[in-house]
């Protein structure tokens, strides 16, 4: 009897292209995730960004256009070649998980931005704490994720104090994937960050970019905001 393949959880490399196709112009993605992050960011030129978790690259090239040195990793290899592509050879991109140790130095980065990853992880000790090692101090970690009460909301039953794995189906660009995640209530959030030595400066529910309204006016009618993810600046201690 064939062995059954192992599944691999949140496999980017099998749906990659069909992702990044998908997130150019998505709601989510193209005028939630991405003007939010750009927005708390402010004006960076100069400033030596990490972008962590940087997928096919959308963020890292728009810091890039304002002005910002920005390097850029991801776990799955086929997001950093579509990165590559995208922002040319000379790009600084990498290979490398956040649930490891980084590959860079101490006091590396002005900023680190992380949209839509950490969720993805059951233990943020480690991962705080490599991102506030490359941190210069005082340096922001610039960062989204599920916001905790879309656990609640889609299983009511469940109890919102509890760190807790869950997984949601989606269709990106007419491929069908599995992205699990790990819920984790708010204050389980703020605790993480003071442990690995941020304060918080920011905490935002944004909502989408003023022309969304118009382009997504069914799934945006009667809403002021769009409360998919929670948005936090913070600062390096």
């Amino acid at each position: 009897m064939p062995a059954t393949p192992e599944v691999v959880e949140n496999d980017y490399d099998s749906f990659a292209e069909a992702y990044a196709a998908e997130n150019e112009s998505s709601l989510n993605n193209a005028y939630y995730t991405r003007p939010a992050i750009l927005n708390l960011a402010g004006d960076v030129s100069g400033r030596r960004i990490l972008d962590a978790g940087c997928g096919a690259g959308p963020i890292t090239e728009a810091l890039r256009d304002r002005g910002a040195t920005v390097t850029g990793f991801d776990s799955s290899a086929k997001m950093v070649e579509l990165a590559r592509k995208r922002l040319g050879a000379d790009a600084d991109l990498r290979v490398a998980d956040m649930a490891r140790p980084l590959p860079f130095p101490d006091d590396a980065f002005d900023d680190v931005v992380s949209a839509l990853v950490l969720h993805y992880l059951e233990d943020w000790t480690a991962p705080l704490a490599e991102i506030r090692r490359v941190l210069k101090p005082g340096g922001r970690l610039i960062m989204a994720v599920n916001h905790p009460i879309i656990y609640k909301l889609i299983h009511p039953e469940a109890d919102y104090f509890e760190i807790v794995k869950w997984d949601d189906e989606y269709t990106f660009n007419g491929q069908k994937a599995v992205l699990t995640y790990w819920h984790r209530p708010l204050h389980a959030m703020t605790d993480a960050f003071v442990a690995a030595g941020f304060r918080t400066a920011v905490v935002s529910e944004p909502p989408p970019a003023p022309e969304a309204y118009e382009l997504f006016s069914e799934e945006l009618a009667g809403r002021k905001a769009f409360l998919s993810f929670l948005f936090f600046v913070l600062e390096a201690v």
